[in-house]
C-alpha cells in the first residue's frame, strides 16, 4: 500500500503530534507499507528530502508563518504529484494546508483518513486569532470530505465541539507509544547528572512550559507537598525558553517558581534513554492540563509503563489512561489543592498504585495501532 501521511512539522521537531505521527509511520512502514510523509522545511538546514526509518521524507521551504503554521508555496504542485502516486492519504490535524490536500485527494479519487489530535487553541492576539481561523476552517473542509476521522478515545470525540458534529465517521485509537530502555547504569547516572539523592522524593513533569499545561498548579502545590516532604522536588523535563507565545505566562510564574529554590529544577528536553530514567527515577508524574488542547497525553502513559504512577486532570481524554489502568490520580482542572493531595497520597501508599502495565503496553504498540490504521486503510480502498 502506498500511503501519504501530511502534517506540518516532521522530526526533528519535538512535540506530541510530531512523536505520535513518526511512530505510525515507521511501523506502517516496517508493515511493508511504502509510507512517504509531506511536511514543512520549519528550519532551512534540514535536508528537503530524505530516508528516515524506511520513511520518504519531502519538506517543503517555507515562505513565511503565520503563528505556528506555515506557508510553502510548492504546496499545490508536490500535493498533486504525491497524491496521484498514492493509495490513500492520511491527514494529522491542525495544518493549515489540510483542506486543500483534503480537496485533491477527492478530486483524485483518493480516501482521506483524517488523525484529529486536538482542538487548537492559540495564545491571543491578531495573528494567533487569524490562524486560528484559518485552522479551523481548514478543520471543518477536511473532517466533511474525510471517509474516516481517528481520535485518540470515545471520550474526547464526544466532548470535543468540533468533534461531535462527526461523531458517525469518528473511531477511537490510542496513541502509539513506546519508551527506551534504562538500566540501572542509566538511573544512576541520570540521579548523578541533576543531583538526586536518595532521601529525595521526585515529582516529574514533562511538558512545554505552556499556559495549557498547567504549571502553575504544581507551583501552587508544591508549598503543602513541601509541609509533608520537605525533600521533595520537581524536575521538568522539556522546553521551559522562549516557547512561542508564551513569554508573558513564563514572566508571571518564574519568580514564583524561584521562590522555590532547590525544590524546582528545569532539565530541558532529553534523549530518550535520559527521559527514560527521568521516569524511572520519579516517584510520580503529572499532567495538571487545563484545556482541550491536551487530547490524551502520551507521557502519562510513558510514565505508567516505566512504573510511575501519574496524577493527571480530570479533562476529557485526558482522563482515561488513569481510569483504565487504576495508575494514579485524577484531580479537577486549575484545584493545586487536590492535586497537592493525590501527589501525597501516592508519595505516602505507592503500592497501591502499582499494576499489571503489560495490558498498557501492548494496547499503545505502535505495530498493534499501524495495523488498526491498516484495517481502516484497506476497508476504504477496497471496500466490500
Amino acid at each position: 500500500m502506498r500511503i501519504l501521511i501530511a502534517l506540518t512539522y516532521y522530526r526533528p521537531h519535538y512535540s506530541g503530534l510530531t512523536i505520535y505521527t513518526e511512530r505510525l509511520a515507521r511501523a506502517l512502514a516496517q508493515r511493508g507499507h511504502a509510507v512517504t510523509v509531506l511536511t514543512s522545511q520549519y528550519d532551512p538546514t534540514l535536508p528537503r528530502y530524505e530516508k528516515l526509518n524506511g520513511v520518504q521524507v519531502r519538506r517543503l521551504p517555507v515562505a513565511m508563518r503565520i503563528s505556528k503554521g506555515v506557508i510553502m508555496p510548492s504546496m499545490p504542485f508536490w500535493a498533486v504529484r504525491l497524491i496521484r502516486q498514492a493509495d490513500i492519504l492520511n491527514l494529522h490535524v491542525p495544518q493549515l494546508d489540510a483542506a486543500l490536500l483534503s480537496i485533491l485527494a477527492r478530486l483524485f479519487h483518493k480516501p482521506v483518513v483524517l488523525t484529529y489530535h486536538c482542538d487548537l487553541r492559540l495564545p491571543r492576539g491578531l495573528i494567533h486569532a487569524l490562524a486560528n481561523l484559518a485552522s479551523n476552517l481548514a478543520n471543518q473542509i477536511t473532517a466533511s470530505l474525510a471517509h474516516q476521522i481517528v481520535t485518540n478515545t470515545q471520550d474526547y470525540a464526544e466532548h470535543s465541539p468540533f468533534l461531535r458534529r462527526y461523531l458517525p465517521k469518528v473511531k477511537a485509537i490510542p496513541p502509539p507509544i513506546t519508551i527506551a530502555e534504562a538500566g540501572e547504569e542509566e538511573r544512576t547516572a541520570f540521579r548523578q547528572r541533576f543531583g538526586i539523592e536518595p532521601t529525595h522524593r521526585v515529582i516529574g513533569m514533562a511538558a512545554r512550559f505552556a499556559a495549557e499545561k498547567g504549571v502553575e498548579t504544581l507551583v501552587a502545590a508544591m508549598p503543602r507537598i513541601l509541609a509533608r516532604f520537605p525533600t521533595a522536588r520537581v524536575l521538568f523535563v522539556g522546553q521551559y525558553q522562549n516557547v512561542l507565545g508564551e513569554e508573558a505566562y513564563a514572566a508571571k510564574l518564574m519568580p514564583l517558581i524561584e521562590q522555590l529554590g532547590e525544590h524546582w529544577q528545569f532539565v530541558g528536553v532529553l534523549p530518550p534513554k535520559e527521559f527514560a530514567a527521568f521516569l524511572k527515577t520519579a516517584a510520580v508524574t503529572v499532567l495538571p492540563s487545563t484545556n482541550s488542547t491536551e487530547s490524551y497525553g502520551m507521557v502519562q502513559v510513558e510514565s505508567m509503563i516505566s512504573g510511575t504512577p501519574v496524577v493527571a486532570s480530570d479533562l476529557p481524554g485526558v482522563r482515561q489512561p488513569v481510569l483504565n489502568s487504576g495508575m494514579g490520580k485524577i484531580v479537577p482542572v486549575h484545584d493545586a489543592a487536590a492535586l497537592a493531595e493525590a501527589i501525597l497520597e501516592i508519595l505516602e501508599q505507592p503500592s497501591h498504585f502499582r499494576v499489571n502495565i503489560e495490558p498498557l503496553r501492548q494496547q499503545h504498540d505502535p505495530m498493534v495501532i499501524a495495523k488498526q490504521y491498516e484495517q481502516i486503510f484497506n476497508a476504504l480502498i477496497s471496500p466490500s
